[in-house]
């Protein structure tokens, strides 16, 4: 599905990603972990296409097609999506009108007809019981006076009305407590499937109890430098980074 080769990427001059290679098919969950300032964050707006950043070499694909023209908004049409570690508040815009403007413009860009009303309210209806959400929550205006599980939650809402082929959440357990993590990670399981995909960027070994990821790959100066399955993830968390760095400079 996702097919990153040689990929070098920074921002103003400065080189931040230098080398990536990494391959995600449909129907797995990768872990990308790795100490701050290692690339984590600018790999993810990369795939997700944010301007700011430029590449410089190499290639991401999705699906055998080269997104290296694509705004980040033909990427979000083609099937990417991406959760925001601070994610925008919008008055006035309720979650509901927000999803509903956001489906039909997916739809429209497809050359697809608007989503019809009665339609458009069942899937609502569908998703929000599945993520055990309360439909009054969806009646308020988007993320505004929302706690940090409630905006996280809203965009795992998102995640599962738009269906997204490949999903990237850059730390989406950044600031919650253990209730609004099992929450989040709760949705996120119960939106896999064997036709999608999940790319999960963390610090912590915590959030990967809940969302446990098929690869974990570690990153660390804009390399991926070490590679493996949920146990590195645990090593990780006893021996902590240096043990990588000192084992990637030997």
């Amino acid at each position: 599905m996702l097919k990153i080769v040689n990929l070098h990427a920074g921002v103003e001059g400065n080189d931040i990603l230098k080398g990536i290679d990494l391959e995600v098919n449909a129907g797995e969950v990768h872990a990308i972990m790795g100490p701050n300032g290692s690339g984590k964050s600018t790999l993810a707006s990369v795939i997700a296409g944010k301007e700011e950043f430029e590449v410089t070499e190499g290639q991401v694909l999705l699906e055998g097609e080269d997104l290296e023209e694509s705004a980040p908004e033909e990427r979000a049409h083609k099937g990417i999506f991406m959760s925001f570690q601070y994610p925008v508040e919008i008055p006035g815009v309720s979650v509901t009108n927000f999803i509903k403007t956001a489906i039909n413009a997916s739809l429209k860009a497809r050359g697809k007809e608007e989503m019809p009303a009665n339609k458009m309210l069942k899937k609502i209806r569908e998703k929000a019981e599945l993520l055990e959400i309360d439909r009054k929550f969806l009646s308020r205006s988007l993320n505004e006076g929302f706690s940090g599980g409630e905006k996280k939650r809203n965009e795992i809402f998102q995640m599962a009305m738009l269906e997204p082929k490949l999903a990237i959440l850059d730390e989406t357990d950044s600031g919650l407590d253990i209730d609004a993590l099992r929450i989040v990670a709760n949705g996120v399981n119960k939106l896999k499937s064997k036709d999608n995909a999940v790319i999960v960027i963390t610090h912590y070994q915590r959030l990967l109890d809940y969302i446990v990821p098929d690869y974990v790959h570690v990153l660390n100066d804009g390399k991926i430098v070490k590679s493996g399955t949920k146990e590195l993830a645990l090593e990780l968390e006893e021996k902590g980074y240096d043990w990588i760095k000192n084992e990637t400079v030997a």
